[in-house]
């Protein structure tokens, strides 16, 4: 009866500690992730959308063109996340989920182009990530989230949450490119909302 008593002590003792360290991680990579955000926004980028052809792993489009995906995918490689690889290995596993396979009449995965496309992202990270309420409340969204949204006309576009706030305001802003480059913008209720997640990379 001691033994088992100990053994629930030490469960509980050891449980809270690893519960920390997982918060104190995610917050460093959330830190970084950040950082890595609004360092884009210092970069000359001309929105050019063509499908490239581009090394798996690790591939990228010329530095100086992309898209508002581009961005998400070149922040996270600046924190070791290497989205294209992400996607394209869901993808390949779990590809009739995914829009794809009937927006875009391909019958097997792209590594050049998948992790590009909005529709994509937002599987992706519903299905990997963590998937948040959408809201009209500012205070929901916070540093390091990612928020996709319906331009209308079927557009779609994604930015990310930094930990700036325009004068006056406690909304956070966004991250995004939209057709001027990487910029750091209060449009976070601009556009109607189709998605919210937080992704720390596979496996993690």
């Amino acid at each position: 009866m001691k033994k088992k008593i100990g053994v629930t002590l030490a469960v509980l003792i050891v449980l809270p500690v690893l519960a920390s360290q997982a918060v104190s991680w995610k917050a460093d990579f959330t830190r970084r992730l950040v950082a890595a955000a609004i360092d884009r926004s210092r970069v000359h980028v001309r929105y050019v959308a063509d499908y490239v052809r581009i090394p798996y792993p690790d591939g990228d489009v010329p530095a100086d063109t992309g898209t508002c995906t581009d961005e998400i995918i070149r922040t996270y490689r600046k924190v070791g996340v290497d989205l294209q690889k992400d996607v394209h290995e869901d993808m390949v596993a779990h590809f009739d989920q995914y829009p794809s396979k009937w927006r875009w009449m391909r019958r097997e995965p792209d590594s050049n182009i998948d992790h590009r496309r909005v529709p994509n992202l937002i599987v992706f990270f519903r299905r990997n990530g963590e998937n948040l309420a959408i809201t009209s409340n500012a205070a929901d969204y916070i540093p390091g989230d990612l928020v996709t949204w319906d331009l209308g006309h079927g557009q779609t576009h994604i930015g990310i949450v930094v930990n700036r706030k325009p004068l006056l305001s406690d909304r956070y802003m966004i991250l995004h490119n939209i057709g001027r480059g990487p910029q750091i913008e209060d449009v976070l209720f601009r556009w109607k909302i189709t998605g919210h997640f937080r992704y720390y990379g596979l496996g993690r």
